[in-house]
Formats: structure tokens, C-alpha cells, sequence
């Protein structure tokens, strides 16, 4: 499941982080906090492998 925005897979990259230990829990914010609850580390990793180059900088939630 790549990702839809560049901030879905910045907010993948910090989660997977902290569920790695790399950073604090603490230290994460919104949509990443969100995410290193709720989702395993494979699912991270598939969203924060994305590469960035041609998605968009977000996408508005109504377009899902």
C-alpha cells in the first residue's frame, strides 16, 4: 500500500522510527502518533518506502 501524500509518508518515516526505537514516542505528533499505535511495522514500511517524487504535498480527506 504506498502512499497517497507526501506527508502520509513523512508522518510513515517518524512511526516507523519510533517503533523502532530510533526516537522517542513522545516525540511524535498527530498522524504519526496515530499511525505507530495502530499499524504494524510492515504496514510502515510499505507507506514510508513510497518514494516522494511525484505525489502530492497532501491530499484532502474527502477524496478517498
Amino acid at each position: 500500500m504506498p502512499a497517497k501524500s507526501k506527508a502520509q509518508q513523512k508522518a510513515a518515516g517518524a512511526a516507523l522510527a519510533a517503533k523502532r526505537g530510533e526516537i522517542k514516542k513522545s516525540e511524535l505528533k498527530g498522524a504519526s502518533r496515530e499511525m505507530e499505535e495502530s499499524m504494524t511495522e510492515k504496514e510502515l514500511e510499505e507507506l514510508a518506502e513510497t518514494k516522494r517524487k511525484n505525489l502530492p504535498d497532501r491530499v484532502d480527506k474527502s477524496s478517498d
